[in-house]
């Protein structure tokens, strides 16, 4: 279910690598040639700044869209990594971003130049890689700033692995916080939601597969998730509060390959609220 006043558009392919801990599988080119692109609004990794003041607004900065590709021995390297206006103003946000980005690079090129090197003469994916993480604003509250990332990776075979992450920024704290984080505990989110989520989602695979879903039946792709195999996003329908709650469910967790993710998104309830922990109430609000 994609509907982007919650969020923007997703990646599809299943995910092959974590987030870290801190923020949360080609064609041939042209042999012995290096082809580094960024678009015009891209700010490269070496330069991308992160000395925004504390009291920047997205409308001061703007964000980073830093892509580089390299073609050698009849392989690509193709990298990219975002970040919208919102995050370029918060300044260690920004910089713990910066960082990920650089690491990633450095590890993301030397695996590549592996994968050159031990490529057999035959096998043409062996000697392509791709990854990208996207990050995107789900919602902009005046103490938290929710975000999704997108993160892909492709090493070789029939196509590359992508997932969803969630993330918050407290600005208060000025720390990072999981959404799961937010809640009692993962059982009592799960209580709060299982009883709309599981036939939301089935309604979702109905439409995408043109047939009606058995939940009790033995296909792998039949049953509900867990809250554990999800990934929850925290949204705001006013910039206010949270109050609604996004369900991605990744590739191969709710459907196949082919069926993409699954999003889900629920408005908050008594229910939920209930599961919340009591620090962060506040910050939650009833769907009006």
């Amino acid at each position: 279910m994609r509907h982007r006043p919650f969020r923007t558009a997703f990646l599809a392919p299943t995910l092959a690598m974590a987030m870290p801990i801190g923020l949360a599988a080609c064609s041939a080119g042209d042999e012995s040639t290096a082809d580094t692109t960024a678009s015009a609004s891209a700010t490269p990794v070496s330069q991308a700044s992160t000395s925004a003041s504390a009291s920047s607004s997205a409308s001061d900065v703007e964000g980073v869209e830093f892509k580089k590709v390299e073609k050698r021995d009849g392989g690509t390297f193709d990298f990219s990594y975002s970040w919208p206006a919102e995050v370029s103003a918060e300044p260690k946000l920004a910089a713990a971003l910066k960082s990920d980005m650089d690491s990633a690079l450095a590890s993301e090129r030397a695996e590549w130049e592996k994968m050159i090197a031990d490529a057999p003469a035959d096998c043409v994916s062996c000697r392509s890689r791709g990854f990208s993480r996207d990050w995107e604003v789900v919602a902009d509250l005046p103490r938290f700033l929710s975000l999704s990332m997108q993160i892909y990776g492709y090493t070789g075979g029939a196509h590359g692995n992508g997932g969803t992450r969630g993330v918050v920024w407290d600005r208060q704290a000025e720390a990072r916080v999981r959404p799961m984080d937010f809640f009692t505990s993962a059982p009592a989110l799960e209580n709060a939601v299982h009883a709309r989520y599981c036939p939301a989602l089935n309604r979702e695979r109905e439409r995408k597969r043109g047939m009606p879903v058995d939940p009790n039946g033995d296909d792998m792709f039949s049953g509900c998730p867990s809250i554990d195999e999800l990934r929850v996003l925290l949204g705001s329908s006013d910039g206010k509060a949270f109050d609604r709650i996004g369900l991605i469910a990744d590739p191969y967790v709710a459907g196949s390959y082919a069926e993409g993710s699954y999003e889900v998104t629920l408005p908050v309830t008594t229910a939920l609220l209930d599961a919340v922990r009591p620090e962060y109430r506040a910050a939650f609000a009833l769907r009006k």
